[in-house]
């Protein structure tokens, strides 16, 4: 485990025989919808796609929204220490000749954390506040204050780059 002011990184997060269930079924039966945009500061262009699930989300006022797939993220959230789940998504970037570093954001403009649950290991980073870069490895969380700005990159080793980013506070 690495802790720092800023970020905590849990390796060998979940137990094997969970985290392969999690990995077969995003690699297999997830459905996954193309986004038109990476984050809130940056569309998709003819240089970079991704796709996204989306598990959870909280609407506000227009209700929740839950997947059916929501049950494989139980076991990344019971260990997880949160007050209000905000949301869970899938992300899928597909492998790109050179690696491209995405616009910088946060995920919401209040008090709040995320973390990363990186299902692939590969050479994809996630960058916050442009000085930490954190390594895409297999069944690693990273918790972190997502308030910070922070972005992530494609992958030039690996046929894709998938996480699950959750948003608590």
């Amino acid at each position: 485990m690495e802790i720092n002011k800023e970020y905590m990184v849990i390796d060998n997060f979940l137990d094997k025989d969970i985290f392969l269930n999690i990995k077969n079924t995003m690699e297999g039966d997830l459905p996954w919808f193309l986004t038109k945009q990476i984050n809130l500061n940056q569309d998709i262009n003819d240089l970079t796609s991704a796709f996204v699930h989306v598990f959870f989300q909280d609407k506000g006022e227009d209700g929740i929204c839950i997947s059916r797939f929501f049950n494989l993220s139980i076991p990344i959230l019971t260990k997880i220490n949160m007050y209000k789940l905000l949301r869970i998504k899938g992300n899928f970037y597909p492998n790109s000749q050179t690696k491209i570093i995405h616009e910088k954001h946060v995920d919401y403009d209040f008090q709040h954390k995320g973390a990363i649950y990186y299902i692939n290991s590969n050479d994809g980073l996630t960058i916050i506040n442009d000085n930490i870069e954190i390594n895409s490895i297999e069944n690693r969380l990273l918790i972190f204050n997502s308030g910070l700005p922070h972005c992530s990159t494609t992958t030039t080793d690996s046929k894709f780059r998938m996480n699950i980013n959750f948003n608590f506070i």
